[in-house]
């Protein structure tokens, strides 16, 4: 079988570890069949480029080890071209569907990403799949949501990371339940393991005594990084040895920066962004890993950070309830900082079996993979009977 993926949520220069959850299904999926991926990338001008865009163009031929892809772009503005970026998507992946000639077109991310594979999948005759991680389905601007909607309704197969985004699909979009398939992300055992965590904060430069907190993602106040400043600064009197260190670069970096040289005493530490298998160290380093989102669809760090067998701070948003129960973590309140200071210190002061937190989850990419291919053979499958019974109906 031949799979087109599109997607725009993929490493590019600027941001390496960008889609990572992508990355590992699209490098499994091509063991299993013949895969090719074109990555379209919106460009701004120098004045016009949001400020939590940290694009640095990838070449064409950027490589990505483990996958052929090439990268696409196409000139957009902030908010004036919104309408009209799901089109010019299509126009830039168009020539890649015709000289690719797939059997089936399968887009992460709804708009722009999936609305132009739409287009060009239609203009093609084939049959597209389309992938929900989750901001991309929880539109509040109207324009971009009634675009997306016209995606989940076109989808053959809407492929969501938790059943919190396919009901979400079902309910305000309008999606079929019988497309919608839930694909949870795996973990990649080889990387995120017990380890020693001793040795690892040796390695790191953390006291072998603190009390680390470990944050892993992108620096935005969405992630509730400012109720975890202040649920750092009102533990710490509590908990003299705390130690909070951030994983990640994004638009909030300049203002934690700045936090940090205007209150030294603050016990947080910027650690920057980092590729998997420091990510692992960091986990192994950790006591306990939080992630106090407002939102999120089916969050790999918190699986990672069991499967290293350290207990999750985290909020009852989106996938999240699925992933975590008391075995394995505490969950809080969402905005809430006391809240998230009161978890932190619940999850601190517990004793956790770190081979039963281990042991909770044993999904791997591969079968991602699986899953996500047997989504495209069914689409294909039925856009041949739909063929065979068009030609059928035709007059002898």
């Amino acid at each position: 079988m031949r799979i087109l993926i599109v997607t725009s949520q993929f490493p590019i220069a600027g941001e390496p570890n960008r889609g990572r959850p992508i990355l590992q299904t699209v490098r499994e999926l091509a063991r299993l069949a013949t895969v090719r991926v074109i990555s379209p990338v919106a460009t701004y001008p120098d004045w016009a480029r949001p400020h939590s865009y940290l694009f640095r163009p990838s070449g064409p031929q950027h490589g990505v080890d483990g996958c052929e892809v090439e990268y696409v772009s196409y000139n957009a503005l902030p908010v004036v071209s919104r309408p009209l970026n799901g089109w010019l998507c299509g126009r830039a992946v168009h020539r890649a569907v015709v000289d690719f000639a797939p059997d089936v077109v399968l887009s992460y991310w709804l708009y722009p990403d999936a609305y132009g594979a739409m287009l060009a999948a239609r203009r093609a005759g084939l049959p597209l799949v389309a992938g929900a991680r989750g901001s991309d389905i929880r539109v509040r601007d109207t324009v971009s949501r009634y675009l997306t909607r016209s995606v989940v309704a076109s989808a053959q197969r809407l492929l969501v990371v938790s059943k919190d985004l396919g009901r979400m699909a079902a309910r305000d979009y309008g999606a079929d339940p019988a497309r919608i398939r839930v694909v949870p992300n795996g973990c990649d055992a080889a990387l995120f393991h017990p380890a020693d965590r001793a040795a690892a904060r040796r390695e790191l430069g953390v006291a072998d005594n603190a009390e680390m907190v470990l944050y892993v993602g992108r620096l935005v106040a969405e992630k509730g990084l400012r109720e975890l400043v202040e649920a750092t600064r009102a533990l710490s009197a509590q908990h003299p040895r705390l130690q909070t260190v951030l994983v990640g670069e994004g638009p909030l970096q300049a203002e934690l920066a700045a936090l940090l040289a205007a209150e030294p005493a603050l016990p947080m530490r910027l650690a920057g962004a980092q590729p998997p298998s420091c990510v692992a160290r960091w986990m192994a380093a950790a006591d306990v890993v939080t992630l106090p989102s407002y939102s999120e669809g089916h969050p790999n760090v918190l699986v990672e950070a069991m499967a290293c067998g350290r207990p999750v701070v985290a909020t009852p948003v989106g996938g999240i309830p699925e992933v975590v129960d008391a075995e394995c973590g505490v969950l809080v309140p969402a905005r809430d900082a006391a809240a998230l200071t009161d978890g932190l210190r619940r999850a601190l002061d517990q004793r956790w079996d770190e081979v039963a937190l281990s042991r909770k989850f044993s999904r791997d990419w591969r079968q991602v993979a699986q899953d996500t291919l047997q989504a495209c053979k069914e689409v294909v499958a039925e856009a041949r009977l739909e063929i065979i019974a068009r030609r059928a109906d035709l007059p002898s």
